[in-house]
């Protein structure tokens, strides 16, 4: 019988690094509804974004040895969901393994026009930019995470992952807030015929349709292209990691209104 969803999310987690779970005592405000509710269920959402999360990453020895168990997790996801996860496991699994590598390297890592980091499409390299990302660790802290020091908190698979293991409200929130990125991702993605776009398919298939100024967004950073400043990011001294200090949360908040 094949494994339900929260259980191959289960077996998945244990074989993720340990982070610390949401303080269940400590109360925080639902985030304010933006954007339509899902469609699919908590359950389904955590497996497609867990999987997600894992695929859109670098093709170690760690996600190649993970493959049987993320094709499982992803057989039972609806079609529009599944289908094209599938596709990207199949890839990575008959592909050598040395051309998968490379090709993950040339798509994300020698060009910014598939840039995994959200907030880069809206705000570039500006000081903008800084404050988003304090933004998207204030978020994460409020739902009772700290993020890493290994990547910065607006990389996709870092968003989804939370959304897979924390808060699914709150990830929400964060991927259709900046869903115009999702959408120049995913034709930049379609304009190289990589294979990776298939998972940023499989998460705009989670995600409910595009509306009128999210369109428009999409429109206008195709035309326009990310900001940029000849300055430095002055925001980024906050903190090499962001902004550490929960007691400056306010203050930064302040900052970006």
């Amino acid at each position: 019988m094949s494994p339900t969803p929260v259980d191959v999310v289960g077996r998945l987690r244990a074989l993720l690094a340990p982070r610390p779970e949401p303080d269940a005592a400590r109360p925080h405000a639902a985030p304010r509804r933006r954007h339509p509710a899902p469609a699919l269920d908590e359950p389904t959402l955590r497996t497609a974004w867990q999987a997600i999360s894992l695929l859109i990453g670098y093709p170690d020895d760690r996600l190649l040895g993970l493959l049987p168990a993320l094709r499982a997790a992803s057989e039972p996801l609806p079609d529009a969901v599944g289908a094209p996860l599938l596709r990207l496991i199949g890839h990575l699994e008959q592909g050598e393994v040395r051309g998968v590598r490379a090709a993950y390297v040339d798509t994300f890592d020698t060009t910014r026009k598939c840039a995994l980091h959200l907030t880069y499409y809206p705000f570039g390299e500006t000081r903008k930019r800084g404050i988003a990302l304090v933004q998207f660790k204030q978020a994460y802290r409020k739902a009772g995470l700290e993020v890493t020091e290994d990547e910065l908190p607006d990389h996709l698979s870092v968003v989804c992952e939370f959304g897979a293991m924390g808060d699914v409200g709150v990830a929400w929130k964060l991927l259709n807030d900046h869903r115009a990125g999702i959408e120049l991702l995913q034709l930049a993605l379609e304009d190289r015929d990589s294979p990776w776009a298939d998972a940023v398919r499989s998460l705009r298939a989670t995600l409910p349709p595009l509306s009128g100024t999210q369109a428009e967004a999409v429109a206008k950073l195709l035309a326009e292209g990310p900001p940029s400043e000849d300055v430095g990011l002055d925001a980024y001294s906050l903190d090499p990691r962001l902004n550490p200090n929960p007691a400056d949360d306010d203050l930064l908040e302040g900052a970006a209104r």
